[in-house]
């Protein structure tokens, strides 16, 4: 189907698949329901399945799960994989974009929309934070170790930050493993995330910044790529968000 957010294109994101870049308000509502995120996502990680098989992941009925992948088909995100059937009466699903790429949006409404995808997501990523934290101590010596965050506050430049957030994607980028794509013996998936937060107002930028004009800045997101899950902040998600610019893959989708 044609996408109702233009611009699909390879994805550049270096993850097999193509990328969206989301602009369309309906479109960012649809793929922020949480259960089009879960099954989303776990079609980029784990490959082509029947309804029935995601019904679990989502945690709906199998019947559920199909309208839910009839919604992420209508707008583009998966179709129909009938080569993957094990026979004739199967419907498997596969994914067709592994990340999206949310940017400045001049139109209100798709900024709202684009505001509620984000919150999908990170709501999506607090519940398994969450569910790790709590059960923290049952995982292998290991995990725990490399598992948690890292927090510091930066002095930076705008221009020091994007580049810091570039640098951070290209190590990480080789580990976004999609269905299909070898994995080393014991690999497990990770939720990973880049988050800069500023701590400072728009005041004070604009009282000390010369260049800044007496205009207030647009309440627009940044750009937010997503592959997979989650995209969606920029998030690059594959597999899973949609739904943040983050990445996701398979989260998540993306924003």
């Amino acid at each position: 189907m044609p996408f109702r957010s233009q611009d699909v294109t390879e994805n550049e994101f270096g993850i097999p698949g193509k990328s969206i870049k989301l602009t369309d308000p309906e479109t960012m509502r649809a793929l922020a329901h949480p259960a089009r995120i879960a099954l989303w996502q776990h079609l980029l990680l784990e490959g082509p399945a029947t309804a029935t098989e995601c019904a679990p992941v989502a945690e709906l009925s199998p019947s559920a799960c199909s309208y839910h992948l009839r919604q992420l088909a209508r707008y583009g995100f998966v179709e129909q994989d009938q080569a993957a059937a094990a026979n004739g009466r199967e419907r498997p699903w596969r994914a067709v974009i592994t990340s999206t790429t949310v940017e400045d949006l001049d139109d209100p409404v798709a900024v709202m929309a684009a505001r509620l995808l984000d919150y999908s997501l990170e709501e999506r990523w607090q519940v398994a934070r969450q569910r790790y934290e709590n059960s923290k101590q049952d995982y292998p010596a290991p995990w725990r170790s490399a598992a948690g965050g890292d927090r510091s506050v930066l002095y930076a430049t705008p221009d020091e930050i994007a580049a810091l957030r570039e640098q951070i994607r290209e190590l990480y980028r080789p580990l976004i493993r999609l269905s299909g794509q070898e994995r080393p013996e014991g690999a497990r998936p990770v939720q990973g995330a880049i988050d800069f937060v500023p701590l400072f107002g728009p005041a004070d930028v604009f009282g000390t910044d010369e260049s800044a004009t007496d205009e207030p800045a647009t309440d627009e997101p940044a750009t937010d790529e997503s592959a997979a899950g989650g995209s969606a902040a920029t998030d690059e998600s594959a597999a899973g968000g949609s739904a943040a610019t983050d990445e996701s893959a398979a989260d998540g989708a993306g924003r």
